[in-house]
């Protein structure tokens, strides 16, 4: 009988001694499964933020809201606009062909064509649309009138969006324009907005703008 208390005794020291191990360990390993998961979901987020574009940062590639009307594929596409020199590929974008039929107007298909490195602001049929049509009809009759406002947008070098920040450059037309903006949002002399900027041409960079821009001289 002493023997049989001993040994219950024994026993009923052991469990008490195991207990409290036992739940240290299975506490612990809640404590690392949530120190795990916490620091995956960190990763994760950082991970997220490290993916997302920074506000204000120029787009790599075409940006702004008429982007979506230009043709998936075919030469009006950003792909074909990009295998041509820009006269041509202006005349390919069913958006451009005010400017399109203007450009031919003034005899510069050959001068858009054959020049190398240069930026185009290209006003839509929209922007031609503000300016009343006998005072359009008008500039479009006059050769010299018509050359003097295409060739103001046209820029001897090629700007990217982080040029467009803020920024005073000589067009063809000898006078200068403005720039200014951040991330996806320009304006040309303050009054012009970028609706579809950076659209690569064969030899040109395009700006496509929602106002005809006007030379001061």
């Amino acid at each position: 009988m002493t023997a049989f208390r001993y040994r219950r005794a024994a026993l009923a020291l052991t469990a008490a001694a195991v207990l409290p191990l036992t739940l240290t360990a299975c506490g612990g390993d809640d404590s690392s499964s949530d120190a795990a998961a916490d620091k995956s979901s960190s990763s994760a987020s950082a991970e997220e933020k490290s993916s997302a574009p920074a506000e204000g940062t120029p787009a790599d590639g075409p940006f702004g809201p008429a982007c979506a009307t230009v043709p998936k594929d075919g030469a009006g596409s950003f792909d074909g606009m990009a295998q041509d020199p820009v006269a041509t590929a202006a005349s390919n974008n069913p958006a451009l062909s005010t400017l399109v039929t203007a450009v031919k107007k003034a005899g510069l298909v050959d001068t858009l064509n054959n020049a190398q490195n240069i930026t185009v602001f290209a006003p839509t049929n929209d922007a031609f649309a503000k300016i009343p049509k006998a005072d359009l009809d008008k500039v479009l009759a006059d050769k010299e009138m018509l050359t003097n406002i295409l060739t103001y947008h046209v820029v001897g070098e090629k700007l990217s969006p982080t040029q467009l920040e803020s920024g005073t450059y000589d067009t063809l037309q000898k006078s200068p324009l403005t720039t200014k903006g951040s991330g996806e949002n320009y304006t040309v002399n303050d009054t012009s907005k970028v609706v579809c900027g950076n659209v690569p041409t064969a030899n040109a960079t395009v700006h496509i703008v929602d106002t005809v821009l006007m030379p001061k001289s």
